[in-house]
């Protein structure tokens, strides 16, 4: 968790102002980890049942860029997608996927001016809060070159999974395997 998820003051949710985020790394090359993704979550405002969120891809020498944004159902759950048909991905990377370093090496390969659409990435499937869920996750076979390409878009649908229960109101708690 890079945010904690916690209260906006006078307020019993995550409040799109203050979201809570989840950072996930990659293997850097040289024994380190590197930040690859941020995924920052909040409860939608008047009462509302979703969740919204925004992904952002973090390159080293670069802004942050946004790859998805959207809410989801918060009792019932849905489909988070990443699908670049319509928007823009990174071009130059060090196995010329879009995985941003495949685990491989360098400053993950990004080059700021190197967009390009190179179509459907990944999509998960999570339930509710509430429910133990088992996100489905589907990627698309051209940004998957490693274990750490997958690897890391099953980190993203996970803390998407996570994020619907940790946005919940926090009058309520937490469904047991997340007390523990």
């Amino acid at each position: 968790m890079a945010t904690p998820f916690v209260p906006s003051p006078g307020s019993q949710r995550v409040s799109r102002s203050n979201p809570g985020a989840w950072l996930i790394i990659r293997p850097g090359g040289d024994g380190t980890w590197k930040p690859w993704g941020r995924l920052e979550a909040w409860r939608e405002p008047n009462n509302s049942n979703a969740v919204g969120y925004r992904f952002q891809i973090l390159p080293a020498t670069a802004d942050p860029v946004t790859l998805a944004g959207s809410t989801i159902s918060s009792q019932h759950g849905g489909k988070f997608t990443i699908d670049a048909t319509s928007g823009v991905t990174p071009l130059n990377t060090p196995r010329g996927s879009w995985d941003l370093g495949s685990g491989s090496s360098l400053d993950f390969g990004f080059e700021p001016n190197s967009l390009f659409n190179k179509g459907f990435v990944m999509s998960a499937t999570v339930d509710g809060e509430g429910k133990c869920s088992k996100p489905e996750v589907e990627v698309g076979v051209q940004h998957v070159t490693c274990t750490e390409d997958a690897a890391a878009l099953v980190a993203l649908a996970a803390a998407l999974d996570l994020s619907m229960d940790t946005c919940k109101l926090f009058s309520q708690k937490l469904r047991k395997e997340l007390r523990q």
